[in-house]
């Protein structure tokens, strides 16, 4: 089969059509986690932005009640980072995901030399029944729990590999809306009280990539998951999808029957967070960058999308009884364009800060 070529646009069209972006769905939070194979959440509110962004009529407080209710869990996935993810997804993502957490433990630049010299499996064995029985522990009682059945080694470095090694969720009220609470962490499978998947797909989880994020080349596919070996998943797929070429002649694949919309279609404004898997999730970013460097000074909670791509970065200026936000653009934007950033930073504005006497917006070029 020939490989039909994408421009840059066309491609951005598509990925931010499969991220729920062009325009804001009905869908249930819940199916929206799952059909964007999790959401980052580092910064713990970062998830909502993301969510509110794609989801038309979006309720933080649903999100909160799914993660109380344990159908939602925080937890290191992809990347070796946190992710908002169904408990479903943890289960088959986490046990795929270990490779790159073995990679982190044996190149960690402070604790890789006292690691390297112990038998972790057979000290995560004796750990495990112990972390367990503390019940979600804060990284202090963590470090408390291992200095009791384990002296004479490193806490600190064997609570890092507890993170890496056995399955470690961060439980609420982390994460929250509305509320906080500190970084307290459990292993996943006592906390749903179900094992993590013996023999996970990592051929379908993929695929459920390129349906999110697609099309793709194999090099996309590393970036958003860190795993080695992409090549051969791919291969193995091939019969199962369809090739393109993008400006650059890159080889990309995605699924035969998923859309692709107009490269002319109108792409809206949106606001993303400080950390979006839209942004992330491709070694190539061509798609969504404007300019040839996104690096600014801080401060800095997000990116603004316009015509399908990052103008700007935006960060809330609160003072008083009034809500504000600064966006900081790139480049010459204009005052209908401008007006438009706006409106939907006020927008956002009512959403993370409805309590507000008033809601602001500064639209300004970066110096």
């Amino acid at each position: 089969m020939s490989a039909d070529r994408l421009s840059d646009r066309a491609l951005g069209r598509t990925t931010l059509s499969r991220q729920l972006l062009l325009e804001r769905t009905a869908m249930d939070p819940l199916v929206a986690v799952e059909h964007l194979v999790g959401l980052q959440a580092q910064i713990p509110l970062d998830p909502y932005t993301a969510l509110w962004s794609r989801l038309d009529g979006f309720r933080p407080e649903e999100v909160g009640r799914l993660l109380e209710e344990r159908v939602l869990v925080r937890i290191v996935v992809m990347r070796g980072t946190i992710h908002l993810v169904s408990a479903e997804d943890a289960l088959v993502l986490r046990p795929l995901m270990q490779p790159v957490l073995d990679a982190e433990l044996a190149r960690h630049g402070e604790f890789k030399d006292v690691l390297n010299r112990l038998d972790l499996v057979s000290l995560m064995a004796r750990l495990r029944p112990h972390v367990v029985e503390a019940g979600p522990v804060s990284p202090t009682g963590l470090r408390a729990v291992i200095e009791a059945e384990l002296p004479e080694l490193d806490a600190r470095a064997l609570a890092y590999a507890c993170r890496n090694l056995l399955a470690m969720v961060q439980v609420p009220p982390r994460g929250v809306w509305g509320r906080t609470g500190q970084v307290r962490t459990t292993p996943l499978d006592s906390w749903l009280d179900r094992p993590l998947a013996r023999r996970p797909s990592l051929d379908a989880v993929v695929l459920r990539y390129l349906a999110a994020f697609g099309p793709a080349a194999v090099a996309d596919v590393a970036a958003w998951c860190r795993l080695t070996g992409m090549r051969e998943v791919v291969d193995r797929l091939r019969p199962q999808l369809r090739p393109f070429r993008d400006e650059r002649g890159r080889e990309l694949w995605d699924l035969p029957d998923a859309p692709r919309p107009d490269p002319d279609t109108p792409a809206p404004v949106r606001f993303l967070p400080e950390y979006d898997n839209a942004l992330l999730s491709h070694a190539d970013r061509s798609r969504f960058q404007a300019v040839s460097s996104l690096a600014i000074d801080p401060p800095v909670k997000g990116t603004v999308l316009h015509d399908g791509l990052v103008r700007a970065v935006w960060h809330p200026e609160t003072t008083g009884a009034t809500a504000r936000l600064v966006v900081r653009t790139f480049e010459p934007l204009s005052k209908r364009v401008q007006a438009t950033i706006a409106a939907e930073g006020r927008r956002l504005l009512r959403f993370t800060q409805p309590e507000a006497d008033g809601h602001e917006v500064r639209v300004e070029r970066v110096a």
